[in-house]
């Protein structure tokens, strides 16, 4: 019987992981490796990048750091979730990866845990996304995949890996975004 309940309570446990109210409900951790989920953004227009330290798109980081400091105020967060799942271009630590990121950068939008995008072992977050029953189904082509978030917690828009944050596309839809409330 004690078998049967503990069974029973982590098939419940599983069900709940993997079908969550929200966004804003699947459990992350930030790069600190503290418990965390997106609830602190409610409200607010989120950016989710899927970020790498030695890629040719690594300079994006510029960029998004341009729209941090631009649309702040209005509302926009740019989220960074670290990635090797592409050519291995993310081996760092978390620590290293956030040492990169101020160092090179200056970055300031916060950082989470190295996660996976794709695989077997991709994060309920972009199962979320791009799941066979995501917002965007289809896999995460490379690095710097973009996926633009509403105030509301629903996903608006997917950018590809190749699109500069900073690109008149990227642009409106977060400027689009921000004026809806």
């Amino acid at each position: 019987m004690k078998h049967l309940l503990t069974v029973l309570f982590l098939t419940t446990l599983t069900m709940f992981a993997a079908d969550p109210k929200s966004l804003y409900d699947i459990p992350l951790k930030d790069i600190e490796g503290k418990d965390t989920t997106l609830k602190p953004y409610a409200g607010k227009v989120l950016l989710l990048v899927n970020v790498a330290s030695e890629c040719g798109n690594t300079p994006q980081y510029e960029g998004l750091q341009t729209l941090t400091e631009k649309y702040r105020e209005q509302g926009l967060v740019v989220l960074g979730f670290p990635c090797n799942d592409f050519g291995a271009q993310e081996p760092g630590t978390n620590e290293e990866i956030k040492t990169f990121c101020k160092v090179n950068y200056k970055v300031t939008f916060p950082m989470f845990d190295k996660l996976h995008v794709k695989g077997p072992e991709q994060h309920p977050l972009y199962a979320a996304l791009t799941g066979k029953d995501g917002a965007f189904p289809g896999a995460v082509k490379w690095n710097f995949g973009k996926f633009l978030i509403g105030r509301d917690g629903k996903p608006l828009k997917r950018i590809e890996p190749g699109t500069e944050p900073t690109d008149v596309e990227v642009v409106q839809a977060i400027e689009a975004a921000l004026a809806a409330k």
